[in-house]
């Protein structure tokens, strides 16, 4: 228990560090891991307490360097949704694909809607659309990373899960 436990512990440390660099890396607007990563905790962590804090702190702590925004709490509120998802979803191939597409799409909403009761686009339909409008750039890679990622960590993780734990019990 307690090996298992010390595992979690640090498996939960390697996702922070890897999301808090990612943030700093620059690749593209909002091209990140952490829609997978929070995806992929919910999945994984028996202690869901972990699962909710993981992508929070690497929100946290990169956004005390990066700058904190008026749309934090849309932000952090839809990594907690998507790791929910996780927690729900029956791990196989297909759910890992729609939940990334979906924990994208949640997360695009979210912020958006998000963006618009601040009052940015004004308080209408028309205004609405335009905010919507003017953040698909932003999902395109939204939506490219949460895929990309989902395939390093779900199929990483079932890589090493196949072949190397077997060879580890095997010796």
């Amino acid at each position: 228990m307690k090996e298992k436990i010390n595992s979690s512990l640090l498996l939960a440390a390697v996702f922070i560090v890897l999301g808090l660099l990612s943030r700093f890396i620059f690749v593209a607007p909002n091209f990140s891991p952490i829609i997978s990563v929070a995806l992929f905790s919910g999945v994984f962590f028996a202690d869901k307490r972990i699962a909710f804090l993981i992508p929070i702190i690497v929100m946290f702590v990169s956004d005390m360097f990066i700058g904190f925004h008026s749309t934090m709490f849309a932000t952090y509120l839809s990594f907690a949704l998507i790791a929910i998802i996780g927690m729900k979803m029956t791990l196989n191939k297909k759910n890992v694909l729609l939940s990334s597409i979906g924990g994208a799409v949640l997360f695009f909403v979210v912020t958006n809607l998000a963006v618009w009761c601040l009052g940015w686009y004004g308080y209408t339909f028309a205004g609405l659309v335009t905010c919507f409008e003017a953040a698909i750039p932003f999902f395109r890679n939204t939506l490219a990373s949460s895929l990309f990622y989902s395939i390093i960590l779900f199929g990483g993780f079932y890589l090493v899960e196949k072949y190397l734990l077997k060879v580890a019990k095997a010796s």
